[in-house]
């Protein structure tokens, strides 16, 4: 039972739990953070406690009585009261404004270990109960639960509601929502009724997640052969939350961005990660809810398998988005991470409720999804989808961990799959496969790859894929040596001078390695680039593992930048996605290695970008595609920051039109961030007015996401003046802290020594008001700008004595990070010839 006081915000409450006394003991050990419990009402069934001991740091609470207590099953009841905190966990409010007046709602947060904050339980995903919830508000608000209203009664301006008792579920899925909302409403083929719930006036931004949130649930119930369990499902916007949105059973909560989409003022990149977002929840409902890991160690399960699985929904629904292409970016992004010293396994032991956050990250989501495809595409589509509805089955209602799916793919399909996938999921890392030509066998050799250079010990068993020559003559086989070979044969093209021949490994990047080739089937293969033989995900693989192996100086920055060179013609979204973030990373690096040269080299990628940038242009064409659509602002975006002066200045023309009239048509809301970006370019202390305009929009824009298009690019400026101003709005009421990264993420590489010196003079201000996993953006933004070790030894010293386990792990990786770009521009340096490449690469017409 709750009653909360949206005024006071605080709450009272009592729970009554029944639990089953297996072993002697006189001892009661639960968890319970940030609650007061009044001790004169705690019994175990008659029996008053004698001791009753709080350990915080811990989140535990130790009952002790006199004797023994009784076998069998009892009741433990007792009363509580908390604050409705502003940090954005436990039970906690947030802020609205309705005709005018701020208001609060009260809200619940609790993955992963927050549920104690609201009212002592067994706090751990394998303790599933049934929930009976009762909460006691002011009439006039709306109340929803994990499930229905059972019934409610009204006492003048108070109502008791009684929600129906749920299924069995973890504590962390437990959520409670009271405010002011209004709602859209649908229905699945099977009759679950389905609602979007929005601040009042917003419910019109719900109708697209409704729809997208129908058409999963009926795809999942059919994917997972396993019906919806619950009688309904909600989902709610809330105006302040920490992550993008919480699955909770039956009543999904997300930030405001991740579900509201406005035909007229949103764009469409927003449209594509709000469908994303609306599936990877939904997914959950099936994986995660009703089968829920054993423990945080398998919190991949849950992850790992909503973010593939929330892929496949969208693309069912959206075939011309291409997002199977589009998940390479996070592929791409889990390699990146996973090639560090400091990453973690998938499968990582937890030992401590507060080390839990941090694995909130590219391992458990994109390497655990990444892993997934691999192993999808190695057993066959059908036979793994079997497979999972095998397991969906088996385990609902309760707890599985990762040996357990294993176990149930193993059964389902005969194939090793214990074996080769444990060597993904218990060790951290994946190797690069070397292939070199050796008469008429390519030989192939795997070992860790790493980032910094070094060479780790890892061994896995891979799935190997090959095509040669042409597509339709795949290969696979696993490879479980150090070292194998493939023979080559005639389907392959001819290897004599000027022939067709080339060979790719890991075709459409389904493996979660990377491949180096040997000169011959390099050249071979940015021939076969160049002659548009080569699929989009091909095209994405291929830049991106020779970007990593550039970082790594196991391969030329030069060899980089002529392959760079032959993507001058392409026209896909999603490999000038890669493309453009490969060359920012080129840009900021050689401003560092080689200043004379870096002027040079940003023409250079100017001279990629402009043509495809050139036929798109600043307008928008009638019927032209939504990948289209999403690639004139990347586009546009990365020609600004190259500093590429037609860009900029057509930027701030259609802007200054853009203030004049909010409604303009030269300015629609997919091409105002290029816009803001390039009058950020002109901006400094004495000349304020670009700057002045853009807060003003800030500030009256009734969107989300427009404010934080202007949020995002207000740190972007080489003026410190500007740069300071803009990172103490972290700390007004103007910024919400939920939002703080997305302004922190645009400080640019020029701004970082007085974006440091502010982390450094404010960071007890930043650890008293940032909780959980929002403190990790202020590191992992402003760090891995540097590029010299003096650097990273300073910051390392600084945070000797400030770091918590809520950060350690982030913190080690932006200074890898930090090193491993000083070790990249040293080599960049010291590379004999690259002056004369970037000018041939430049003279060529």
């Amino acid at each position: 039972f709750l009653r909360p006081d949206l005024v006071a915000c605080t709450f009272s409450g009592s729970v009554a739990i029944s639990v089953a006394v297996s072993a002697p003991t006189r001892f009661l050990v639960l968890n319970a953070l940030d609650l007061s419990v009044n001790r004169t009402s705690i019994r175990f069934q008659a029996l008053e406690p004698t001791e009753v001991v709080f350990f915080k740091d811990d989140g535990v609470l130790v009952l002790g009585f006199a004797k023994q207590l009784p076998l069998g099953e009892g009741l433990l009841k007792m009363d509580f009261n908390g604050i409705l905190n502003d940090q954005m966990r436990g039970f906690y409010r947030s802020k609205y404004q309705y005709k005018g007046k701020e208001r609060n709602m009260a809200v619940t947060q609790f993955e992963s270990v927050d549920a104690r904050r609201c009212f002592p339980c067994w706090d751990e995903p394998a303790f599933k109960a049934k929930f009976k919830l009762t909460l006691e508000v002011p009439s006039e608000l709306v109340a929803l639960s994990n499930m229905p209203v059972g019934n409610a009664t009204f006492a003048g301006p108070i109502k008791t509601v009684r929600y129906l008792e749920s299924p069995p579920m973890s504590t962390y899925l437990v959520a409670i929502v009271v405010g002011l909302f209004e709602y859209v409403e649908g229905m699945t083929t099977k009759g679950t009724r389905v609602r979007v719930y929005t601040q009042i006036g917003k419910s019109n931004q719900g109708k697209f997640a409704l729809d997208v949130g129908v058409k999963s649930l009926n795809l999942y119930k059919d994917y997972f052969d396993t019906p919806f369990p619950l009688p309904k499902l909600d989902m709610v916007a809330i105006p302040d939350f920490a992550a993008g949105a919480m699955e909770n059973y039956g009543l999904v909560t997300y930030r405001e961005v991740a579900l509201l989409f406005d035909d007229k003022s949103s764009s469409a990149s927003s449209r594509q990660s709000v469908a994303i977002t609306v599936a990877h929840e939904l997914a959950h409902q099936w994986f995660g809810n009703l089968v829920t890991m054993e423990w945080w160690t398998h919190l991949w399960l849950n992850e790992g398998f909503a973010t593939w699985v929330s892929h496949l929904a969208v693309d069912s629904f959206f075939p011309q988005w291409n997002i199977w292409t589009q998940f390479l970016d996070s592929t791409t992004t889990a390699l990146r991470l996973d090639s560090l010293e400091a990453s973690h396994p998938i499968e990582v032991e937890i030992h401590h409720a507060s080390e839990v956050d941090q694995i909130f990250d590219a391992i458990s989501y994109d390497k655990g999804a990444s892993v997934i495809r691999m192993l999808q595409s190695y057993l066959g589509a059908e036979r793994f989808q079997k497979a999972m509805a095998s397991y969906m089955k088996k385990y609902a209602f309760s707890n599985a961990k990762t040996e357990d799916l294993w176990a149930v793919l193993e059964k389902e399909t005969g194939e090793p799959v214990k074996d080769l996938m444990t060597t993904w999921t218990k060790q951290k890392g994946y190797p690069v496969i070397n292939a070199k030509i050796k008469g008429d066998d390519i030989e192939i050799e795997q070992a860790q790859f790493l980032l910094d250079g070094s060479s780790g010990s890892g061994m896995w068993i891979v799935p190997i894929t090959s095509g040669c020559g042409a597509y339709d003559t795949q290969k696979k086989f696993l490879l479980k040596l150090k070292r194998d070979k493939m023979v080559i044969g005639s389907q392959c093209g001819d290897r004599k001078k000027g022939g067709n021949f080339w060979t790719k490994l890991n075709i459409n990047g389904t493996g979660f390695y990377r491949v180096k080739y040997d000169d011959e089937l390099a050249a071979a293969l940015q021939n076969a680039l160049e002659t548009k033989k080569l699929s989009l995900m091909d095209k994405i693989g291929t830049v991106d593992d020779l970007y990593a192996l550039s970082i790594a100086r196991q391969q030329t920055f030069a060899s980089l930048l002529r392959l760079l060179y032959g993507y001058r013609g392409e026209a896909d979204y999603s490999v000038l996605s890669h493309i453009n973030t490969v060359t920012t990373s080129i840009a900021k690096v050689s401003a560092d290695a080689t200043p004379a040269l870096a002027g040079d080299i940003k023409q250079l990628l100017i001279k990629i970008l402009l043509s495809p940038a050139e036929k798109l242009g600043w307008d928008p064409k009638k019927g032209e595609s939504h990948l289209d659509v999403m690639l004139r602002p990347l586009l546009l975006t990365a020609l600004v920051q190259l500093g590429h002066g037609k860009t900029i200045n057509e930027g701030v023309r259609r802007f200054n039109i853009f203030t004049r009239d909010r409604g303009t048509s030269l300015l629609p809301p997919d091409t105002r961030k290029a816009a803001y970006l390039a009058v950020m370019q002109n901006v400094s202390s004495s000349n304020r007015s670009g700057y002045d305009a853009l807060r003003k929009i800030y500030k009256e824009s009734a969107e989300g996401e427009e404010r934080l298009q202007v949020l995002g690019i207000l740190s972007s400026c080489r003026d410190k003046g500007i740069v300071l101003e803009s990172l103490n709005l972290i700390f007004t009421s103007e910024v919400r802290n939920q939002d703080a990264y997305i302004l922190l993420r645009g400080i640019q590489p020029e701004a970082r020594e007085i974006s440091w010196n502010w982390l450094k003079e404010n960071w007890e201000l930043i650890s008293k008001t940032f909780a959980g996993s929002l403190i990790t953006d202020f590191v992992e933004t402003i760090v891995p700008l540097f590029t010299s070790n003096e650097k990273a030894a300073e910051i390392s010293k600084f945070f000797a004595t400030r770091t918590k386990p809520g950060f350690e792990r982030t913190l080690k990786q932006s200074l890898e990070n930090v090193r491993i770009s000083a070790r990249w521009a040293e080599g960049i340096r010291s590379e004999p010839g690259l002056a004369q490449t970037v000018r041939e690469l430049l003279a060529k017409p």
